[in-house]
């Protein structure tokens, strides 16, 4: 129950908006308005996410990129024809802790960033060297300059289990 667009789905639901992302630029100009709802449960005043983004000691692979203009929704199509594939190497190595997410920029369409957390940077540098060398995805060709290269970060912090408990307990 992630998206409503209609207030009457949401009451039917027993959810209350949490927020409404509407804006007035940006991707969200001139389209139908999106309301994202969280259940009922989930609405504390005091309520913190029960998950953390990455965990502290594995690592995230961070590729900030553009794509060329006019082919950011085949860009996407390719994307995730690949992603969601069997031929994708990366969902096959017990090193990728989370798979990644595509995010594009509210206020740049062309822009793109993918991210996921990964427990050894060197497999995941390995594995990108087979797509980029033998694979060679098809999307890669919308990417301006063809540069397709991650930033690794390591994650320091990131909130302990007991306080997440804790916090869930209320």
């Amino acid at each position: 129950m992630d998206f409503f667009l209609a207030a009457e789905a949401a009451r039917a639901h027993s959810l209350i908006p949490a927020y409404a992302a509407i804006t007035g630029k940006g991707l969200l100009a001139n389209r139908e308005p999106v309301y994202h709802y969280l259940p009922r449960r989930m609405q504390k005043e005091d309520a913190m996410a029960q998950a953390p983004l990455a965990s502290k000691g594995n690592y995230l692979h961070i590729y900030d990129f553009r794509v060329q203009k006019g082919y950011e929704q085949q860009f996407i199509k390719l994307f995730e024809e690949f992603d969601y594939s069997d031929g994708n190497p990366m969902h096959k190595s017990r090193a990728q802790v989370k798979d990644g997410v595509l995010c594009r920029d509210t206020e740049d369409p062309q822009r793109f960033f993918l991210i996921a957390e990964w427990s050894d940077i060197e497999e995941h540098a390995r594995i990108r060297g087979i797509l980029a060398n033998e694979i060679k995805p098809e999307f890669i060709k919308y990417i301006e300059g063809g540069k397709f290269v991650p930033k690794y970060v390591e994650v320091v912090s990131s909130t302990p289990d007991e306080i997440l408990n804790k916090a869930a307990a209320g």
